[in-house]
């Protein structure tokens, strides 16, 4: 059967590193109090000439080159963004033509912070079906355009990044030990949209407007909703937390990172945790876990990893790949 097999992974981050320490001057928070909430300690602020684009190109041809590929070996690029340069056209078409790309198709996908997994489960389908042999999928956010920098529940939250990753048609034998994507879950559940929004948009104030989150509901419902996709992932498999080799889960708060990996049984010593240097990058948060992982050599050939991610809406989804 056909398997879509990670071939390179690559990130970008802005130049600016904005530590706690910085916003204890401009609301009431401190250092202290940031690290013991979330365990973030710094994060990434783009600049003016770092766009969505301009890091989801980076980080584009960041895992070209991993892969040992050019632009010409791909055929489509899904672009996991709540952050686009525009409102249209999509910002994956834009970052096609940064690539020299004329040939193909690219789109975005809206899911918030699990636009990742959401991605890369449609990137997958389209493999699978014939559609694409070679897919970018892109995680790229500037999420500091959308704070409110007097809010210090949300302004201390969040950063700018993007991460990628090639997928590649190969063949398997239908089993576990297929190199690839080999199961996962979506959710989503529109009743929650107000516990974690952006209160403007194009059809309502024509603003782009400010994140707005109510932090303990989300907390609230966070551990139940990502337990959730992760057993179904798994019993799709057809495996349990211990045959995991690494948990790469949404860098968003440190703390519910801790319970939920305790929640499913998963040993803290396979958690990829990167919250603490980058914030919560929202869609880019997992693939630039992933790439620290795989570039300081933990997640290596043949590794089974998890990937897991909620957010605003509420949706929220996991994918399972063997590296």
């Amino acid at each position: 059967m056909i398997r879509s097999v990670v071939r390179g992974i690559g990130s970008a981050l802005p130049r600016r590193i904005m530590k706690n320490a910085e916003f204890e001057g401009m609301v009431e928070t401190s250092d202290e109090w940031i690290v013991q909430r979330t365990g973030i300690r710094q994060r990434h602020i783009a600049a003016e000439d770092e766009t969505t684009a301009s890091l989801g190109e980076a980080a584009a041809r960041a895992a070209l080159a991993h892969a040992g590929l050019t632009p010409d070996d791909i055929d489509l690029i899904v672009l996991a963004t709540s952050t686009p340069n525009n409102t249209f056209p999509a910002t994956a078409v834009e970052i096609q033509n940064r690539l020299g790309m004329h040939h193909g198709f690219a789109f975005d996908m809206q899911a918030v912070c699990s636009g990742f997994v959401y991605a890369v489960t449609t990137a997958d389908t389209y493999i699978r079906c014939g559609l694409s042999r070679r897919a970018l999928v892109i995680g790229s956010e500037t999420f500091s355009r959308l704070l409110d920098w007097d809010d210090r529940s949300t302004c201390v939250l969040f950063g700018d990044g993007a991460g990628a990753i090639v997928l590649e048609a190969g063949e398997g034998e239908g089993t576990i030990a297929d190199r690839g994507v080999l199961a996962a879950a979506l959710r989503s559940d529109g009743q929650h949209k107000e516990k974690l929004y952006v209160d403007g948009g194009v059809s309502t104030t024509g603003t782009v407007g400010h994140l707005k989150m109510e932090g303990r509901e989300v907390f609230k419902h966070a551990v139940g909703m990502i337990t959730d996709v992760i057993e179904a992932t798994f019993a799709q498999a057809g495996i349990t937390a211990e045959d995991l080799d690494w948990f790469v889960p949404h860098q968003a708060n440190k703390r519910i990172i801790d319970a939920s990996a305790k929640k499913l049984g998963i040993a803290e010593e396979k958690v990829v945790i990167t919250v603490d240097r980058h914030g919560n990058t929202s869609a880019a948060s997992v693939p630039l876990a992933l790439s620290v992982a795989v570039a300081d050599g933990r997640i290596k050939r043949g590794d089974l990893v998890l990937l897991e991610a909620m957010g605003g809406g509420f949706t929220w989804g996991a994918v399972l790949l063997r590296w």
